[in-house]
């Protein structure tokens, strides 16, 4: 796949080129492959989508917490796809596919996107693929910020709503990036926390496969965020996000026997 590269938005293309009909036919056959593993296998619970309704199509960045790979941010694409054909709290009426939002994108690590086929294909929906500075293939590392993998990401805002992930991991409470703070404090977007629960219950850790059924997962946004960005430092805008979205560490808290059980299930439904 070729290095992204944002051009002049048309009606026939994206901010970065990519043909809309092509993406409405890729969302559509990725929410129809994926709808029964969010409202059958198991049933997602959104809340909070009133706050989604008065929102303008530009510079939005959503922030969230991450727990798989890709059922996440699909998850994310049922809801918005739903808000947008006037549906409130539900991703229950599928037929929010054949009107899908086009204009969404997605941070994601350029080393998961670029694996395989399945995830190039997926990455056309609405990827803005960045490098990890600080961990490749495996092995940690230190690598310089591409200043251009920034331009897209300001592309991206001012052609229609972003999600990133801020902790850059599934893991469970690890500390945020900076990197956030820097986006948010230089192009000033309306920042709505989402906070999500139940995936990594539900899926392994990639997204790809059903783990566990029966899991009731929730998926929950909350109101815009304020920031003072003229007396707010990039330090109070990070623990502003990870208090949001309930990562910050008087958040964690001890399991019960039966969560961590549930967390440890080696089931794998389609396997």
């Amino acid at each position: 796949m070729a290095k992204q590269k944002a051009v002049k938005k048309n009606v026939y293309r994206d901010a970065f080129g990519h043909l809309y009909f092509l993406k409405r036919s890729l969302i559509f056959l990725f929410g129809a492959f994926t709808y029964n593993r969010y409202n059958g296998y198991n049933k997602l619970k959104v809340s909070g989508t009133k706050h989604l309704i008065d929102l303008p199509n530009t510079n939005v960045l959503f922030v969230s917490n991450h727990q798989t790979y890709f059922a996440d941010v699909f998850a994310m694409y049922h809801v918005f796809c739903s808000v947008k054909n006037g549906f409130v709290d539900t991703i229950k009426n599928p037929v929010y596919l054949l009107n899908p939002k086009t204009d969404f994108y997605y941070i994601a690590a350029e080393e998961t996107m670029k694996n395989n086929f399945l995830t190039k294909l997926f990455a056309y929906t609405g990827a803005i693929m960045v490098k990890r500075t600080w961990r490749d293939a495996g092995k940690n590392i230190n690598r310089k910020v591409d200043i251009s993998e920034i331009t897209n990401i300001e592309k991206a805002l001012e052609n229609g709503w972003v999600v990133t992930f801020p902790q850059g991991t599934t893991t469970a409470f690890a500390p945020g990036r900076r990197g956030t703070a820097l986006l948010v404090k230089k192009t000033q977007p309306i920042v709505v926390p989402v906070v999500i629960d139940g995936f990594r219950r539900a899926f392994d850790k990639k997204g790809l496969k059903l783990k566990k059924t029966g899991v009731k997962a929730t998926m929950r946004f909350k109101e815009p965020l304020h920031f003072d960005f003229e007396n707010e430092d990039y330090d109070a805008i990070m623990k502003k996000i990870m208090d949001a979205i309930e990562q910050s560490p008087e958040f964690l808290k001890v399991k019960t026997i039966e969560e961590i059980k549930e967390d440890r299930e080696p089931q794998d439904f389609f396997s």
